[in-house]
């Protein structure tokens, strides 16, 4: 630990300090809340300054990098502040580096520390040595090192604001050895202050132009930037223009899905109708905050690229993203709560059709009930009962699968920040969401949906769990195969199956062995005393959902996949 006899639980100003309090003393400025990591020698510097800020900064001990890193990006989903996590240098980082590819994607504020070989032994390929700006130059806004521990405050303070500034994303620093167990006196950084953008008046003139003139316009809302306040702007705007609302690829929560003008998902299984209005008849496309990336636009098809077939109005907080894939009638460099602020003040000559907003809920409300599918437990009708007996505000978390498909068809989400999900279909995202977000909301009810082949991709975080006391209702939903490509295999390569099939544990005894009940349903009549039994433990709890293989999705049977395969090839 440092040598100087300040309060060792406060910040200390040009105090003679170690690199490593001077790092944890700006975090602390900053409003840095938790950090997720794995321990390792080559930042044991930055964990002696955090030991004299254990009382305001909580430090989260994972099983792996890529749980502590996806745990920082479900952090940062919730709150809007930057998630961080801290491994070692070499192979903690490229473990961790999963989770900052998920937040690159999604826009999440990230700030990652990465110990690294000491100065000295720099360009030598001393143990475990990398070059970070090489490794996460592609899925980082900014990689640096700190070579000076005298600048320690200008870097990290840097970091904050680019974490969170713009399109948000993930920052990466390498912290040499040495530089953290450096003394200096310095001075210290101050509190953040954002920048947020915001449309020109001429610009909202426009667009309220473009909209008294449109038939059938169509509001989208995704992307990064956004908080329960932009949510219920949205709403409002929805409603002063009798605007029919669409969510991008897992932005589902970004309105209460009960709104009368919410029509759903464009994404992966949207409503066919939803589907079909985007491609067929919206006139006028208002999207806000979405980079509209492939699944949201089902391979860039549903969309014409560069010229949309509809006016299209684009609004991001990223300059950079206007124009980058589409040409828009009209860009608007902005976060969603200033344009949102500024169309409720917008004048137009007339609202939506209702008849053209009505049809749109219409549509989602009928594609909300559950599909009748092969075995004896259906998917739909689990998840409706968890939606209608969960509270509003319960947090679901999932990774990538087919298993999701049902979770986001058939859960309505009603409130902000219950859905955290990858954008960027990561496999292994929804066990350490799930126990980062009960960590940050010990109130709220969390459940994490993971398939077989993506629960046992960080299972290993249950420990993490237990030892921190995040009580995750878990399910797993278990077919024995990695689903998602054996459909896909199926439809390509029919009836060649090989690496798809998957040999799983016991897992309710997995469960157990870290102190974690749970019990194994088959059966859809099953489900309600399992949840009541989940609802009451006080350590979490595990369901394994035991489905049947044939049940792929909630339209297609496995068979019908091969049968599409065969006949596509014959």
């Amino acid at each position: 630990m440092s040598n100087h006899e300040t309060n060792p639980m406060t910040p200390d100003s040009g105090a003679r300090r170690h690199g490593g309090r001077i790092l944890a003393d700006q975090l602390a400025i900053l409003g840095a809340e938790t950090i997720y990591c794995v321990p390792g020698e080559s930042f044991l510097g930055l964990l002696d300054g955090l030991f004299d800020h254990r009382e305001s900064i909580d430090v989260i001990t994972c099983r792996h990098e890529s749980g502590a890193s996806n745990m920082a990006d479900a952090y940062g989903k919730l709150t809007g502040k930057p998630g961080i996590c801290a491994f070692t240098r070499g192979p903690g980082a490229t473990n961790g580096s999963n989770g900052v590819h998920t937040a690159f994607q999604d826009s999440t504020p990230m700030i990652v520390l990465i110990g690294q070989v000491a100065t000295t032994m720099m360009d030598r390929e001393a143990f475990q040595e990398m070059d970070y700006r090489r490794m996460f130059g592609q899925m980082a806004k900014w990689v640096a090192q700190i070579d000076d521990v005298n600048r320690i405050p200008e870097y990290i303070s840097r970091a904050w604001h680019v974490a969170q500034s713009g399109r948000p994303g993930p920052v990466v620093l390498a912290l040499p050895e040495d530089v953290l167990s450096d003394y200096a006196d310095v001075a210290d950084t101050r509190p953040a202050n954002i920048g947020r953008s915001a449309p020109t008046p001429e610009a909202m003139a426009q667009l309220g132009s473009m909209l008294g003139s449109a038939d059938k316009p169509l509001l989208v809302l995704g992307g990064p930037d956004w908080d329960a306040e932009t949510a219920d702007l949205a709403a409002q705007v929805a409603d002063r223009f009798n605007l029919p609302v669409a969510t991008t690829f897992r932005c589902q929560d970004y309105i209460d899905n009960g709104h009368p003008n919410y029509g759903g998902v464009i994404g992966i299984a949207p409503v066919p109708e939803l589907r079909r209005k985007v491609r067929e008849e919206v006139d006028l496309m208002i999207t806000v905050g979405s980079r509209f990336g492939e699944m949201t636009t089902q391979g860039y098809t549903l969309i014409d690229t560069p010229v949309p077939q509809m006016q299209f109005v684009h609004i991001h907080p990223g300059a950079e993203e206007l124009g980058h894939v589409y040409a828009p009638d009209l860009s608007i460099v902005s976060s969603p709560k200033q344009f949102l602020r500024a169309m409720l003040d917008m004048v137009v000559s007339k609202p939506a059709d209702a008849s053209w907003t009505a049809g749109f809920r219409s549509d989602y409300d009928a594609f909300l009930q559950p599909t009748e599918v092969a075995g004896d437990l259906n998917m739909g009708e689990v998840i409706r009962h968890f939606s209608e007996t969960l509270p509003d505000d319960t947090v679901y978390t999932n990774g990538a699968g087919n298993y999701s498909v049902w979770l986001h068809r058939f859960h309505a989400h009603r409130s902000y920040r219950t859905q955290l999900a990858p954008t960027s279909g990561s496999m292994g995202y929804a066990v350490p969401a799930a126990i980062a977000a009960k960590l940050q909301t010990p109130d709220r009810t969390v459940v994490c949906v993971a398939g077989d082949g993506c629960f046992m991709m960080t299972a290993q975080e249950l420990a993490t769990a237990k030892q921190h006391g995040a009580a995750v209702i878990y399910l797993v939903v278990n077919n024995g195969m990695y689903g998602t490509i054996r459909m896909h295999q199926e439809r390509t390569h029919p009836g060649r199956v090989i690496s798809t099939e998957l040999q799983n544990p016991d897992f309710v005894a997995y469960a157990k062995s870290f102190g974690i009940s749970g019990e194994l349903v088959t059966r859809t009549d099953q489900i309600e005393d399992a949840l009541k039994r989940a609802q009451a433990a006080t350590d979490g709890y595990l369901i394994e959902l035991q489905v049947d293989p044939e049940a792929l999705t909630p339209t297609q049977s496995l068979s019908a996949a091969r049968q599409q395969g065969e006949k596509a090839n014959s």
